[in-house]
C-alpha cells in the first residue's frame, strides 16, 4: 500500500511488477510537478491503469498535501478521492513543494477529518538522519490527539520509537516496508557502499528492525505492507545519491520467504492486504496470486534500474 510508480518512461516500465502481484496500490503523488489538484489525480490514474494493462489494477492515490486543499476543492470530489499525503519540504525525493510549516496545516486537516480522507505522512524531520523519525513522533501525537477522528497512517515506519507509538491512538496506522523488515544499516555501509540500500527514512539497528518484526508477525491489526518500492535508474543511483529501494519485482517472493522463515506464512495475506482493505475502506477487484516454492536468482538489473536483491537466489516465485 505505498509504491513509487514515477511518470512517463519510467511509469510505463514499472508499473507491471506492481500490478502482477497487486490487484491494487498506494501510488505515491511526489511526481514532477506533484499530484496536487483533482485534475492531475484523474489524469495520473488513468496513465497508471494504461500502464498496468493488461492487468487489472486500481490505483490509490493520495493528492500531494498545500493548504490551498480546502473544502471547496475536496469535497465535491471526495467520493472518488483516496486521501492526502503530506511530505515535510525536502525530506525525500520530490519533497520540496511539501510543507515547511507545520502550524499551518490544521485548516486542511480539520477538513480531512470531516470528510473522512485519511492522512498519510512520510514522517521525518530534517535533523540528523538517524533521529529524523524519532523526532516526528511528536508531531505524529499532537495530530492524532487534535484530530481524533481523522485516520494517520506513519508510512515506511523504521523505529523503535515508532512501533511502541502505534498503540497510544486509535487512529493511528502504520505500513512497514520490505527492505526495514530484513535489512539493517550494515546492508548499507557494513561493507562497500551499496547506493541500492539507500533509501528515506534509512534503514536503521537491529534493534530498530527487531521492533518492526515483532509487530508484524503478530499479525498486528494495524499494521500494513507498504514496498515503498522506488525506482531510480543506475546512474541516479550511483553518481547522485538518489534515495529509493527499488523492491517492486520481488516483494511477494522475499515477503513468503520471511514469513516462512519464521513459521508465519498464515499471517501473509493479512500484513499484504486484507489489513489494508479494512483500514483504508477500500474493496479492490478479486483476484489470486499464486506463490509457488521454486529458486530462481533475481536479474542484475531490469533495464536501467538496480533491484535490492540483484543476484540473489530466492526460494518462492510467482506462478504463472
Amino acid at each position: 500500500m505505498h509504491v513509487h510508480l514515477r511518470q512517463d518512461d519510467m511509469l510505463r516500465n514499472v508499473t507491471p511488477f506492481t500490478a502482477r502481484q497487486f490487484v491494487g496500490a498506494v501510488c505515491m503523488p511526489n511526481t514532477l510537478p506533484p499530484v496536487d489538484s483533482v485534475e492531475r489525480y484523474d489524469r495520473y490514474c488513468a496513465e497508471i491503469r494504461a500502464a498496468a494493462e493488461p492487468y487489472a489494477f486500481e490505483p490509490y492515490v493520495p493528492l500531494f498535501f498545500h493548504e490551498g486543499l480546502t473544502r471547496e476543492v475536496l469535497a465535491p470530489a471526495r467520493e472518488r478521492l483516496f486521501g492526502v499525503k503530506l511530505y515535510p519540504a525536502g525530506v525525500t525525493t520530490n519533497s520540496e513543494a511539501g510543507v515547511s510549516e507545520l502550524a499551518k496545516i490544521e485548516p486542511v486537516l480539520d477538513v480531512m477529518q470531516d470528510l473522512d480522507l485519511p492522512l498519510l505522512v512520510h514522517g521525518e524531520t530534517n535533523g540528523y538522519s538517524h533521529d529524523r523519525e524519532r523526532e516526528f513522533v511528536g508531531v505524529y501525537d499532537h495530530i492524532a490527539k487534535t484530530f481524533p477522528k481523522l485516520r494517520i497512517t506513519m508510512e515506511h515506519i523504521s523505529t523503535v520509537e515508532a512501533a511502541a507509538f502505534l498503540d497510544r491512538h486509535e487512529n493511528v496506522f502504520a505500513t512497514v516496508t520490505l527492505h526495514h523488515l530484513l535489512y539493517t544499516m550494515d546492508d548499507l555501509l557494513g561493507g562497500m557502499w551499496n547506493p541500492f540500500m539507500f533509501c528515506k527514512p534509512i534503514i536503521k539497528s537491529p534493534k530498530d528492525r527487531a521492533a518492526l518484526r515483532d509487530l508484524v508477525l503478530s499479525g498486528h491489526p494495524k499494521v500494513m505492507f507498504g514496498s515503498d518500492s522506488a525506482p531510480h535508474t543506475e546512474v541516479a543511483k550511483r553518481t547522485e545519491g538518489a534515495a529509493g529501494c527499488f523492491t517492486a519485482p520481488v516483494l511477494l517472493p522475499c515477503l513468503a520467504q520471511f514469513f516462512e522463515e519464521h513459521d508465519a506464512l498464515d499471517r501473509l495475506q493479512a500484513f499484504v492486504s486484507d489489513h489494508a482493505q479494512r483500514i483504508y475502506r477500500v474493496t479492490p477487484p478479486k483476484r489470486e496470486v499464486l506463490l509457488e516454492e521454486a529458486t530462481w536468482t533475481v536479474p542484475p538489473r531490469y533495464g536501467s534500474i538496480v533491484p535490492v536483491n540483484a543476484g540473489q537466489v530466492l526460494r518462492w516465485r510467482v506462478a504463472g
